[in-house]
This record gives C-alpha cells, sequence and structure tokens, in this order.
C-alpha cells in the first residue's frame, strides 16, 4: 500500500498564512493599533508596530496602558484562536479564500484578564508572546508576556480567562 503523496511546503505555508491573515483581520481593533504576528511554525510572536498615537504619557513617553492591555490580549486570543484550529487548519477543512465576515470561525470570548504592567512601555516596537496553560471545551486560560528590546524584560504580562466557542458553532452568526 502506498503513502499519500506529502502536501507541497508552500501549499501549507500559504495555507497557514492565510489562516493567521484572516484570525487578525477578524479584530478590527488590532487592525487600529498595528498589531500584525510572526509566524514560525505553530509559534505566534505578536508585533506592535510603533506609531505615536500608541502613546499616553507624552512627558515619559510611554505606551498608554489601555494599548499595552489591548495589545496583550489580542495576542492571547490569536493563540488561544490558533491553537484551537490548528488541527482544521493543518487539514486544509477550513477554506480562507472562501470565508466572509459574516463566516469567521468565532473567536473565544474574555471572561477576566489582569494586566500586571511591570515597566513603562518605551517608545518603539513591542513584542508578545502567548501560552494557553488549559483548553478545554468550554473554558481556556492563557498567560501573555510583552518585551521590547530584550526577550528576559517582560514590560507587561497578563493572563486571561476565555469562554470558548461550541466546536460546531464555527460561524460568526451561527
Amino acid at each position: 500500500m502506498s503513502r499519500p503523496k506529502p502536501e507541497p511546503v508552500q501549499q501549507v505555508k500559504q495555507r497557514r498564512d492565510g489562516a493567521l491573515k484572516m484570525l487578525v483581520e477578524g479584530i478590527p481593533y488590532a487592525q487600529f493599533l498595528g498589531i500584525g504576528f510572526d509566524r514560525r511554525g505553530d509559534e505566534l510572536t505578536g508585533v506592535l508596530s510603533y506609531d505615536d498615537k500608541l502613546i499616553g504619557n507624552p512627558m515619559l513617553p510611554a505606551i498608554h496602558g489601555g494599548v499595552t492591555a489591548a495589545f496583550l490580549e489580542v495576542t492571547a486570543i490569536i493563540e488561544l484562536s490558533w491553537s484551537y484550529l490548528w488541527d482544521d487548519i493543518e487539514a486544509g477543512r477550513i477554506d480562507f479564500d472562501a470565508l466572509t465576515p459574516e463566516s469567521l470561525p468565532r473567536l473565544p470570548k474574555t471572561i477576566d484578564f489582569t494586566v500586571d504592567y511591570l515597566r513603562s512601555g518605551l517608545p518603539r516596537d513591542a513584542y508578545a508572546r502567548a501560552r494557553v496553560n488549559r483548553s478545554g471545551r468550554r473554558y481556556a486560560s492563557v498567560h501573555v508576556e510583552a518585551w521590547q528590546d530584550n526577550r528576559t524584560r517582560i514590560f507587561a504580562q497578563a493572563t486571561g480567562h476565555f469562554l470558548m466557542p461550541a466546536r460546531d458553532d464555527t460561524s460568526a452568526n451561527g
């Protein structure tokens, strides 16, 4: 019995990149803030590109605390969604080319989100990575950390709890 021929690498990469782009575009506030994601395999890094509009205290200057919290929360939601949808993305069960805003997979809903501000966010790009601590059928817990120039000098971290969408409820209007 012969094994099925593996899918071309470029096709797999395009499907993964399309899935990530679709998830991020499903959050308009992320686009407004300039949040993007760098993907290496299944690892995601949130990128908050610096812009003057992100400054909350021009005397320091420092990134606004609300922007920092939103960046952490968006990173947590995208990471959680990515891990939740990974099997469907890998198997090609989600046709991202045919998706519309009405048929996007549902995103997890925030139950609570606690942010620890460890130091001021400087006027430069920021990065964040989230780790899913627990993900069940109904509930998930995620920890996320943000840094700027040095991965070991975290300027903010957060823990969030999320209500997961029902597995058979994949559309926004479902």
